[in-house]
């Protein structure tokens, strides 16, 4: 957009412009300004300072052609005003400067397309570093690579926003403290960390998908910020493509099924019994094509493999005509690549599909003791489920009393109170 045409949108216009030119180009600058200058609070303060410039200026005088551009060399002024004003970091500011006259020009002012990337691919691997607890690389990719504030990370993780800041400046000083380098792994080292990076973003994407407490199943705000940040990962490693392929397809083929998974009734409602004429077709197609793409050119991985068992299930014109004998035969595969209790209760309903309710109950019977499954309200419905469906009527009301118990959403609460009472 042109500072001409963005005069004539009017205030507002450039108003909503700002916004979506600063979530856009959040990550770049994070990551060009903790590069350049080795502290992500620094970072941040530039960019708040940059943002806080342009809301300024963009009403008057119009949003600058190069947007991103404009922002980056606005923020390393300010990060380098901040650091003349500490003197404390006067002899930093000097190196600083030496290195910058080394390094030629910046993509601050070049902002060249070629360039940027790389300093976004750095942040994803700094956010989700080994060193970091599980939580952590979540919200730290959330509140850099997202471009989420600290009020909208704490709602991720349904804490209060003090509680998010304190964890927030806890990771960040781990980063500083154990000197967690801002670059790309090298190839020997990248099998062994972009699986790190690649969970982040799940984790991001399944609490959207299918939040863990609260009134509402679904958090599309979370579902799709974690598909926007796998494009750019997909974009950004073009020779990992296969794996990063298979986590974008993966959530496609899942986020798809959004409108129908939750009946009028406000109560969960199972993949058997949704509308298929309502999922979202043009996300279909898209997933489908990357999991051809996750599935070519080698074995395949984790994500691949989900991707396809979700591909399978989108393929289906109806639950009747599921094709049951390959999903279980890829929860086979999935089971070697990541052998877990929740993979395995997955494989067992797909065994009670494929062989009848009393095999998949065997299975589900003998991985009783999991203690990730104990707390698993999944677990219990579809036991309950299954002994229903033999007619063991007394069993299947407590199993779904337990899950009643474990659920943490509404529309789960409401979809087992259903099932309980057709019991009593």
């Amino acid at each position: 957009m042109t500072g001409e045409r963005a005069s004539e949108e009017g205030p507002s216009g450039t108003g909503l412009r700002i916004e979506d030119v600063f979530r856009e180009e959040h990550g770049r600058l994070l990551a060009a300004l903790a590069r350049r200058f080795g502290d992500l609070d620094l970072a941040e303060e530039a960019a708040a300072d940059a943002l806080e410039a342009a809301v300024a200026r963009w009403p008057l005088d119009g949003v600058p052609p190069n947007p991103g551009g404009w922002l980056m060399t606005t923020a390393r002024r300010r990060a380098v005003d901040r650091l003349r004003r500490d003197r404390a970091l006067a002899v930093r500011l000097a190196i600083l400067q030496v290195d910058a006259d080394r390094s030629g020009p910046s993509p601050a002012t070049s902002h060249d397309e070629d360039d940027v990337p790389d300093e976004r691919l750095r942040l994803f691997f700094t956010c989700a570093h080994p060193a970091l607890s599980a939580d952590d690389r979540v919200a730290l990719t959330l509140r850099f690579l997202g471009g989420l504030g600290t009020p909208e990370v704490a709602r991720a993780f349904l804490v209060p926003a003090e509680t998010m800041a304190k964890r927030l400046t806890r990771a960040k000083k781990k980063i500083a403290e154990a000197r967690i380098p801002f670059r790309v792994p090298g190839a020997g080292e990248l099998p062994e960390r972009l699986p790190v990076v690649l969970q982040a973003l799940y984790s991001i994407f399944t609490e959207g998908y299918a939040a863990s407490f609260g009134p509402g199943l679904q958090r599309a705000d979370l579902a799709e910020e974690a598909i926007r940040l796998a494009r750019i990962l997909h974009r950004l490693l073009p020779g990992e493509r296969r794996e990063t392929a298979g986590l974008l397809a993966l959530m496609l083929l899942v986020h798809a099924r959004r409108a129908t998974r939750v009946g009028p009734d406000g109560a969960l409602t199972l993949l058997d019994d949704q509308d298929r004429a309502r999922w979202d077709r043009d996300m279909i197609d898209e997933g489908r094509a990357l999991t051809v793409t996750a599935l070519t050119g080698g074995p395949a991985g984790p994500y691949g493999v989900q991707a396809a068992i979700a591909a399978l299930h989108a393929e289906a014109p109806d639950a009747a005509s599921t094709d049951w004998p390959q999903i279980v035969a890829l929860y086979g595969v999935l089971l070697a690549l990541t052998p877990s209790p929740v993979v395995e209760f997955n494989r067992a309903i797909a065994l009670a599909m494929r062989d009848g309710a009393e095999a998949g109950l065997a299975l589900l019977d003998a991985l009783g003791n999991e203690p990730k499954l104990l707390t698993h309200h999944p677990y219990h419905a579809a036991r309950a489920d299954l002994l229903d469906r033999l007619g063991r009527r007394t069993e299947a009301a407590s199993a779904y009393r337990t899950a009643l118990e474990l659920a943490g959403t509404d529309p789960e609460r409401a979809y087992i109170s259903r099932r309980l009472a057709a019991l009593e």
